[in-house]
């Protein structure tokens, strides 16, 4: 590799940037200071999404009485109580006697033939 440099421009170590190719120093010196800017970067905030998520003021109206309740009937035909409930129909069964567990008051086991 052999470098020419002119009488005007001081001796400087080259170095290799990201293509791989030997740039002296000084055109690193000309590059602008200043990041660039793109095109949709400005001044202002445009849009109401994560950076204004706590500052929520533009939903004032809910819904009306019509439309609260829109799927009512669809709750109906979903809803529990209108399939099997395999599980939960043996839950309200022990919900009524307060969860009882073991063998009942007074019982002495099984017992046992003595031959």
């Amino acid at each position: 590799m052999s470098i020419s440099l002119s009488h005007d421009e001081p001796a400087t170590t080259p170095t290799l940037d990201t293509n791989n190719s030997v740039t002296s120093q000084n055109e690193y010196a000309r590059l602008p200071s200043t990041p660039a800017t793109t095109s949709f970067e400005t001044d202002y905030d445009i849009a109401k999404g994560t950076s204004s998520f706590g500052k929520r003021h533009n939903k004032t109206h809910t819904l009306c009485r019509r439309c609260v309740n829109w799927g009512e009937k669809a709750k109906r035909r979903k809803t529990t109580g209108t399939g099997r409930m395999r599980y939960l129909k043996t839950v309200n069964r022990k919900f009524s006697n307060g969860f009882q567990t073991g063998a009942p008051k007074g019982s002495k086991g099984p017992t046992v033939k003595s031959s």
